[in-house]
């Protein structure tokens, strides 16, 4: 199986299945020195891991993170990082229906389909699970750039129909995890909570949207042709479970207005710094960042996975009545949040690094 590693200087690899023994990864390409805060890695995992709140899985999983390799005395050596998360909550059986049928809208029969062989188990290495090895590195990310001045924050925006009642912009954490939602206007977060509920009683599931925004990213960085920055972006977040769309700045409501309207016009701060007026692009133009924020809305899909009966069929096509069993996420959105910002950390840690090879001063 190809595509399990991400990154050109800080790289990430991993390894594991929903239901195996654990799931782990490399990060290759850290610089040597860096003060690793482990608690703060932790932080962020615990905001991913299931069973945190009513609106999620109630699987219980502790995520904790095992450091094998590449830091000694507290910082980073510059050998590849080496970590695992052991899997102590799996129930298997839960599964064994699934080891002939297909559930809809999973990869159980694309996986099938190409390797002729698959893990039913939680759906194996097509699980979400997978994701908490991308928090661990991107937490990594984090500290490394955070030397740089760059901040990224998501939230939810959206969970169904129901969404905030503003513009895109940069929330500190706290209020962010106010809400179990991680939507930060309350009376929103307060529908969204009750939404997610409903769903969960009626064993179906609601999708919606995750704004990320970053700031303090320097102008500059990403490449010119085949990895602008937001096609390695969009790499990264497409790369999640669940996601069905991506924008950035102004996204397809841009499509809608006149170019007089869409263009960010230049100015200058009042330290005499370039700047726009408007924040149209997202921060990014020509496939490289502006010095503006970097404004993207991610659009998740309803999960697959319905506590209700489905028409489906087995190996052999046979149509089958699958039931709904298993611990499951009524809505990714709240869980997603701290996913999509590690994902946008890996890249802007890797196209930090990589600009930095850009021109001698």
């Amino acid at each position: 199986m190809a595509g399990n590693s991400f990154g050109t200087l800080f790289r990430l690899t991993t390894f594991g299945e929903s239901h195996g023994a654990a799931i782990g990864g490399i990060i290759d390409g850290c610089p040597a020195g860096l003060a690793l805060d482990a608690v703060a890695v932790q932080e962020e995992l615990d905001r991913r891991k299931p069973g945190q709140s009513a609106l999620t899985t109630q699987r219980k999983e502790s995520d904790t993170v095992e450091w094998l390799s590449g830091i000694f005395e507290g910082r980073t050596t510059g050998a590849p990082i080496g970590f695992v998360l052991r899997n102590s909550d799996a129930r298997s059986t839960d599964y064994d229906h699934l080891k002939t049928a297909f559930r809809p809208s999973h990869a159980d029969f694309t996986y099938g389909a190409k390797y002729g062989h698959r893990d039913h188990r939680g759906g194996g290495r097509a699980s979400a699970r997978e994701t908490a090895c991308r928090v661990v590195a991107g937490a990594v990310a984090r500290q490394l750039i955070t030397s740089a001045g760059i901040e990224v924050s998501a939230y939810v925006e959206r969970v169904h129909d129901i969404e905030v009642p503003f513009a895109p912009r940069f929330f500190e954490r706290a209020e962010v995890d106010r809400s179990p939602t991680r939507c930060p206007h309350t009376q929103t977060a307060e529908a969204m909570a009750q939404r997610i509920q409903e769903m969960r009683k009626a064993g179906d599931t609601v999708g919606g949207t995750v704004t990320l925004v970053a700031r303090g990213i320097p102008a500059g960085i990403g490449e010119p042709v085949f990895d602008k920055f937001q096609a390695v972006l969009a790499h990264a977040l497409w790369s999640l479970p669940a996601v069905k769309s991506m924008e950035i700045g102004s996204g397809l409501t841009g499509t809608s207005m006149r170019g007089s309207d869409h263009n960010d016009a230049w100015t200058t701060d009042d330290e005499g710094a370039p700047r726009t007026t408007s924040n149209h692009s997202g921060g990014v133009q020509g496939g490289i960042t502006n010095g503006e924020e970097l404004v993207v809305r991610l659009g998740f899909k309803p999960v697959s996975t319905l506590m209700q009966d489905q028409a489906t069929i087995d190996v052999d096509g046979n149509g089958v009545k699958l039931q709904g069993k298993g611990r499951h996420d009524p809505c990714v959105l709240p869980r997603a949040v701290p996913i999509v910002e590690a994902m946008a950390l890996l890249v802007l840690a890797d196209q930090w690094l990589i600009n930095r090879t850009a021109k001698l001063t």
